[in-house]
């Protein structure tokens, strides 16, 4: 009995002791952070207490403002401007009494927009008060953002809500002038003072809590297979890793034979069920956008190939100042080594699916992914770091922060870039985009893609995500754009469905770029 006695003892010391330490965790080393947790119910009570800053698009428009609430025990409350909520939902974001501010500028440059006090600067600080919130001011502006956003709403897709998606990149700055996936959603039922209303709207908008929620960009947190947009890449590796096989004539074929899991390869199918017959040097087969010629390089290239696309951004966060920016996909060099069906597939920006060790291994990207490419192209080699924020000011105008165009990645050197935008131009000259329409002083370097999907739709059609990026003027480029459509009937093509979207935004780009 004494010895029983003893061990619950012992045990009723080690569960105090337990009890202690955890309290001591929550109480000194945790108290800060859980006192300032975004989800903490007296952090929110707190916050709405006090206005949040505006959120202003580049032309000066207030996106979001706090208003003075009424029958309600907060004393501010959210707005978003009803004309541009659904335009910009994507890129703001929302400050929402029950699930907070996680999401875009409201989330990345809460601390700014939020009420705080202000760093003395100087002994006439420290007698005023100090508490103060910041205004935030985007690189989007209403007019090309609308314009986008119309052009993506209006593509004539089998379906009747298609995921699409489309940004603009300034190529020698980084800013996003534009970015608009579909499908969107309005931010104000997501800051109604009536908490039925909110969790009701939330709950419609995300009944599986999975990536088909329009809470879920198609511009930068959801990807899909590149198809011929990759070639642009697998040019540059190319040009970087084995320039001899730029040289190579390849000859004119349908379909080419494949060691490994697959036995042919073969290029676009059309109408008739035929597949295209291409083949020549690269000079050629880029802008016919040959897939066959391109999977003997991708063959040769190898472990390369992964080289390459990493230094584009594959396989690595995108430094977006947003929260969520989706990682775009490459197979590694270990899962191209000695898989000859892999290295083919990929180099047009598919993959086969998954390894031998169950892997994914299918191409993955993100229309911000693959306008960061032809930025990268454009501005001899070097890939800006993307931004949203252009720069934030206080409730007296003074300028507190500003964006300084920074250098993000060297993907490749000015004679690939400069090779590679001769090869782009050829598909605008001569190539898969020479019906698109282009007006020649624009100076386009452009590529198609349509990648097959491997899924069909309830009538048995194949579908393709069907693709286009440009930058222009070629000779001294000023805007980068990417637009993806997918899920689309296998008859379509790049062109025929992202070139019109494209054609207009380009444009429209040009014009509002200095």
């Amino acid at each position: 009995m004494e010895k029983r006695i003893r061990r619950l003892g012992i045990f009723m010391m080690l569960c105090f002791v337990a009890l202690f330490i955890q309290l001591n965790n929550i109480q000194v080393i945790k108290a800060t952070s859980l006192a300032n947790n975004p989800s903490n119910p007296h952090v929110l009570a707190v916050a709405r207490d006090q206005p949040r800053g505006d959120i202003l698009s580049a032309d000066g428009v207030v996106l979001a403002s706090s208003v003075p609430s009424s029958g309600t025990t907060d004393k501010y409350r959210r707005v978003y401007n009803p004309f541009t909520a659904t335009l910009f939902s994507q890129i703001v974001g929302y400050d929402s009494p029950i699930y907070g501010h996680t999401t875009g500028i409201e989330g990345e440059y809460n601390s700014y927009l939020e009420s705080h006090t202000r760093p003395a600067t100087s002994l006439r600080d420290w007698l005023v008060n100090r508490t103060t919130t910041d205004n935030v001011t985007l690189t989007v502006n209403i007019q090309l953002q609308n314009q986008v956003a119309a052009e993506l709403e209006k593509v004539d897709a089998y379906n009747t809500a298609p995921d699409a998606g489309a940004v603009v990149l300034n190529v020698k700055t980084g800013a996003v002038e534009a970015m608009y996936g579909v499908k969107t959603f309005d931010p104000n039922p997501l800051v109604s003072p009536n908490a039925k209303t909110e969790m009701a709207y939330y709950l419609g908008l995300n009944p599986n809590g999975g990536a088909s929620s329009p809470l879920v960009s198609r511009a930068f947190q959801y990807g899909f297979m590149p198809g011929s947009t990759f070639k642009a890449v697998t040019s540059s590796a190319v040009y970087d890793h084995d320039p001899s096989l730029a040289k190579i004539d390849y000859p004119q074929t349908d379909c080419i034979q494949v060691n490994g899991r697959v036995t042919k390869l073969c290029n676009y199918q059309q109408a008739d069920g035929s597949y295209e017959k291409c083949g020549g040097t690269i000079q050629v087969t880029l802008p016919q956008s040959c897939n066959t010629a391109f999977a003997q390089m991708g063959i040769a290239l190898g472990p390369n190939l992964a080289t390459e696309a990493q230094a584009f951004g594959f396989n690595q966060r995108i430094p977006l100042d947003l929260p969520g920016v989706s990682t775009s996909l490459f197979p590694t060099a270990a899962d191209l080594t000695g898989d000859d069906p892999l290295k083919a597939t990929a180099a047009f920006g598919q993959g086969f699916g998954t390894n031998a060790a169950g892997k994914s291994t299918t191409v993955v990207a993100t229309a911000l992914q693959m306008a960061v490419v032809v930025a990268g192209i454009a501005n001899q080699g070097v890939i800006m770091t993307p931004h949203v924020m252009q720069q934030i000011r206080d409730t007296q105008g003074n300028l507190v922060k500003t964006y300084t165009p920074t250098k993000w990645l060297s993907a490749t050197n000015f004679i690939t870039a400069g090779a590679v935008t001769q090869l782009m131009q050829g598909v605008v000259a001569s190539g898969t985009a020479s019906g698109v329409g282009f007006p020649a002083s624009w100076n386009v370097a452009a590529k198609t893609g349509t990648a097959e999907t491997g899924t069909g739709n309830a009538t048995g059609s194949n579908l393709t995500n069907d693709w286009m990026v440009a930058f222009a003027p070629a000779n001294d480029p000023k805007v980068a754009v990417a637009v993806a459509v997918p899920n689309q009937p296998g008859s379509a093509t790049g062109a025929q469905v992202s070139g019109p979207p494209m054609l207009t935004i380009l444009g429209d780009a040009l014009a509002a770029t200095p």
